[in-house]
């Protein structure tokens, strides 16, 4: 497998000179493996400059043919979308895979609600390109070439899946946007609504969510994590927000022998320098402590497995 990011911020784009090098676009993550196959994962931002890269260099080789697997809806994984230059080349086909918050609302209608006249000049079925729509749960599909995913429910406020693709031997993991799983009731015995079942109950629910994505990545060579915040930041005023601190991703990630971890979905307000300062400090609190090697996404790194 080849993995290249296209885009690593999370929630919104963020152009401009301090975040050159790591990219200001949106979630977005490409896989090649096998004879020519290609995955998508999320239509962020980054999938714009994604589409004119296989337009400008792949299409004398025939039709663009690709699967696009989107963690969930939220509008910084699907903006790009409208942007990506193969929906617009006849003989594209694409399937497109996602989890449905809302049983009676379909992928394909939440995607020809940003591509209709109200929000943009082309509608969706103006569109070139022929799109197959797969709705996702907890699953194993078994693709082309040997390529297996599998999915897992993550902590989001909406649907949210994580990715676990197996090829050739090796396993790439995305991980985002999620947080880990926290009681729901109150534990404090002091408080009004407290009930010692209930308590006792949600904990080791809770407990028992944050297990199964440990044995989700397991073992894998590499995973992409969220990391928006700082456990500083995530525990004063993000929690209930649907995204990880960096430390907790570097003890998950430890714990279950991961070989690469790679912060992903970067705060819009973190800017080069101070992403390159959290990534040497996180190295250097673990020098000697973990095999784990880390690293940030950024827009243009690729890696093979």
């Amino acid at each position: 497998m080849k993995i290249r990011f296209w885009g690593a911020r999370g929630s919104i784009p963020t152009p401009g000179q301090s975040t050159v090098y790591y990219g200001g676009n949106t979630a977005c993550i490409e896989i090649c493996y096998g004879s020519n196959r290609r995955i998508i994962v999320d239509a962020g931002t980054g999938i714009k400059p994604l589409g004119d890269t296989i337009a400008r260099n792949e299409l004398g080789a025939g039709p663009v043919k690709a699967r696009i697997f989107l963690s969930h809806t939220h509008w910084d994984h699907i903006m790009g979308f409208p942007f990506f230059t193969p929906i617009f080349i006849p003989g594209t086909e694409l399937d497109i895979y996602s989890p449905v918050t809302y049983e009676d609302e379909s992928i394909e209608s939440v995607f020809g609600f940003q591509l209709s006249y109200r929000y943009f000049p082309i509608r969706q079925s103006e569109l070139a390109a022929r799109l197959v729509y797969h709705e996702l749960k907890e699953e194993t599909i078994e693709l082309e070439d040997g390529m297996r995913v599998t999915t897992k429910f993550l902590n989001h406020p909406v649907l949210c899946l994580g990715y676990r693709f197996e090829f050739d031997g090796k396993v790439f993991c995305t991980c985002y946007d999620t947080e880990p799983f926290r009681n729901v009731f109150p534990e404090d015995p002091a408080d009004p609504d407290y009930d010692e079942f209930a308590a006792e109950e949600g904990k080791a629910a809770a407990r028992e969510e944050n297990r199964k994505i440990l044995r989700f990545h397991h073992g894998a060579d590499a995973v992409v994590y969220d990391t928006q915040y700082t456990e500083q930041e995530y525990l004063k005023s993000r929690i209930g927000w649907g995204h990880t601190s960096y430390e907790y991703a570097i003890k998950a990630c430890h714990n279950t022998a991961v070989k690469r971890l790679y912060f992903f979905h970067h705060d819009p307000a973190r800017s080069d320098d101070e992403l390159g300062a959290l990534i040497e400090g996180y190295r250097n609190a673990i020098a000697g402590k973990s095999m784990l090697q880390i690293d940030a996404a950024r827009e243009g790194l690729e890696i093979e497995l």
